[in-house]
């Protein structure tokens, strides 16, 4: 059976954003694993997110939107007690966004702080038969900040690998997360930066901007990145406007990044940038040459471009159509 399921776990948050004005916000719904399932199932791409949200407004939007794009949620947790997390978001005269923390009027710990492994186990046979059809399963690190959530995502990494589905991480690197979480709070920069490392072990594939590179490897070439790593993954490495650089199948190369005047916010970029990448591994049932890495790469690229062109990450991520009508194009 060839498998063709994606399966995202972590984070479902909103992204309270600041207006131009700076005196007013839009809230927005986010979190890089939900962004991921949101864009992939734009993409055409069989997608699961597993998470927790509280039974809040929050909650029901988000179950709302992924049930509107088919995303599969058989392993969403609602939290009764707990909200879904609110994140501050400024943003910067070029559109880069930056957090400037959380909403905590309502609470101090968040839903998605405490994704619970024994809920998830109530229902093995499905969880196994859910990784029976996967193919690829992405995360952050996000998750490793809250030692409740991260007993979760160990316990599915190893059913994962049971079931011969290949691993993606996406770094990810928020301080303010780690500052916040009461499990992490007091942990030193050099006891997360070595948690973070040691997780990365998982990775078969591991997507990571060049600041994470140098923070975790002290290093910026993908090669040499993945040597350093127990499976040997394929490395990506993104710097914003600059070219992406990567390691992917054994070969090595860099692709160019097509730039706008017309970027708005780049919430959500990196985001689609993977999903675009993993909808186009599972087209090439992954490409064997530099050619087809190249184009894989791009089509991904213009993908988290596209997202940079109107406010929030979800409402911006493209379908097939809008990243071909831009390939016609090439004009921004």
């Amino acid at each position: 059976m060839k498998k063709t399921k994606v399966v995202c776990i972590g984070e479902a948050l909103i992204d309270r954003i600041k207006n131009k004005s700076d005196q007013e916000f839009t809230d927005f719904l986010g979190g890089a694993p939900a962004n991921v399932a949101f864009a992939l199932t734009k993409l055409k791409i069989d997608a699961a997110f597993i998470g927790r949200l509280g039974s809040d407004e929050f909650g029901k939007k988000f179950i709302e939107q992924f049930k509107e794009l088919e995303v599969d949620i058989n392993f969403l947790q609602l939290d009764e007690n707990l909200p879904t997390r609110i994140v501050k978001v400024n943003r910067d005269n070029s559109g880069e966004r930056y957090f400037s923390g959380f909403d905590t009027r309502v609470n101090t710990v968040f839903a998605d702080e405490v994704l619970d492994r024994n809920e998830i186990k109530k229902d093995i046979k499905s969880l196994e038969k859910l990784f029976l059809k996967t193919k690829y399963f992405v995360c952050g690190t996000i998750i490793l900040s809250s030692s409740i959530s991260a007993e979760s995502i160990y316990f599915l990494l190893n059913i994962a690998n049971k079931f011969d589905v290949k691993i993606i991480i996406d770094v990810n690197w928020r301080q303010v997360f780690w500052d916040f979480a009461t499990s992490s709070s007091e942990t030193s920069k050099k006891e997360r930066v070595d948690l973070i490392r040691n997780f990365l072990n998982y990775a078969h594939i591991l997507k990571l901007a060049k600041e994470e590179a140098i923070l975790f490897f002290e290093n910026e070439n993908p090669l040499k990145i993945s040597k350093t790593m127990l499976n040997r993954p394929d490395v990506i490495i993104t710097d914003g406007a600059n070219p992406i650089i990567w390691f992917i199948n054994g070969v090595q190369g860099t692709t160019k990044v097509i730039n706008s005047s017309k970027i708005i916010d780049t919430t959500g970029a990196g985001d689609a940038f993977l999903a675009g990448l993993i909808s186009q591994l599972l087209l090439f049932d992954y490409p064997t040459n530099e050619s087809e890495i190249q184009n894989c790469v791009r089509f991904a690229s213009v993908c988290g471009l596209l997202t940079c062109l109107g406010e929030g990450a979800i409402e911006q991520q493209p379908d097939h159509s809008k990243v071909n009508k831009f390939f016609g194009s090439q004009i921004l």
